[in-house]
């Protein structure tokens, strides 16, 4: 049996807390559905399949009044189609699959990077430049596919109608010459270009700030069609890891609510920009 993608592990867990909120067993939702234990436990593991008709059994049965919430459960279970994103599978790691799947069901996406450009706004060079410095070495096999897959995560931005996009990005970040100068030079006239566009914003987070919540680590902050269904991804050591307790929903949502504070703004990031291109 194949993992469960984050997506599928995701409503499973929601469904398990609507279980316990109403203070319910496994084995009362077993006799709601008239299936055995042992389905229950794995459609919250995300691993068997859940239609929609049962979602709303439970919910009901649950005493589940939030209707936007309930619907947008049922719709993360209608939606079974395979995205591009698939044609990755068994040649990449499942956590970028995943990312890709997070990025292409958001209602808006908010990213922090303090040492790279955001990903979704990397040249094909600079991505590259990125993927070769991995440790332990990546083949060029695997550096080409990780390429492809980050370019190809990209048409999110093109879909319509369009998807909202903020990225902060360190001053430092803009500094550093992955690739070397022509590269970097690229990347900025790229990071530049893009933020012209109307749905896409970029703010800049500059020097003179200091200290800021979060510093050293990056983040990449999805909004569902819920507030509940809000995810953050966070990358490890060991590859990306998703939260979405709420605990650590409002721990990020503050952080990101300090960057729209203190940052500089749309247009002062741009000319941020365009005086370090034009250094190099």
């Amino acid at each position: 049996m194949r993992e469960p993608t984050a997506r599928q592990r995701r409503l499973g867990d929601e469904l398990r807390q609507l279980r316990l909120s109403a203070g319910q067993s496994t084995e009362y939702a077993a006799r709601l559905l008239g299936l055995d234990r042992a389905k229950i436990s794995n459609m919250e593991a995300g691993t068997r399949i859940i239609s929609s008709e049962r979602i709303r059994t439970l919910a009901s049965n649950y005493d589940c009044a939030d209707d936007a919430y309930v619907a947008a459960l049922v719709a993360m279970a209608e939606q079974r189609d395979h995205g591009w994103w698939e044609r990755h599978r068994g040649t990449l790691p499942p956590g970028l699959l995943d990312i890709a799947e997070l990025e292409w069901h958001a209602r808006r996406i908010l990213t922090v990077q303090t040492v790279h450009v955001p990903g979704l706004l990397h040249t094909e060079d600079y991505a590259r430049s990125i993927f070769d410095t991995v440790l332990p070495p990546l083949s060029r096999l695997e550096v080409e596919l990780r390429v492809q897959h980050r370019l190809e995560r990209q048409r999110v931005l093109d879909i319509q109608p369009a998807l909202p996009y903020v990225g902060y990005v360190h001053e430092a970040a803009l500094h550093m010459q992955f690739g070397g100068r022509k590269v970097m030079r690229d990347q900025l006239d790229r990071l530049s270009a893009a933020s012209e566009r109307d749905h896409i914003t970029v703010r800049v987070i500059p020097f003179d700030i200091g200290i800021f919540p979060g510093a050293g680590h990056a983040l990449l902050y999805a909004e569902g069609p819920v507030r509940q269904l809000d995810t953050v991804q966070v990358d490890t050591a060991h590859g990306a890891e998703f939260v979405h307790a709420e605990a650590q929903l409002a721990k990020y949502r503050a952080h990101l609510d300090w960057m729209d504070e203190h940052c500089l703004s749309p247009s002062k990031s741009r000319d941020v920009v365009h005086s370090i291109a034009r250094q190099l």
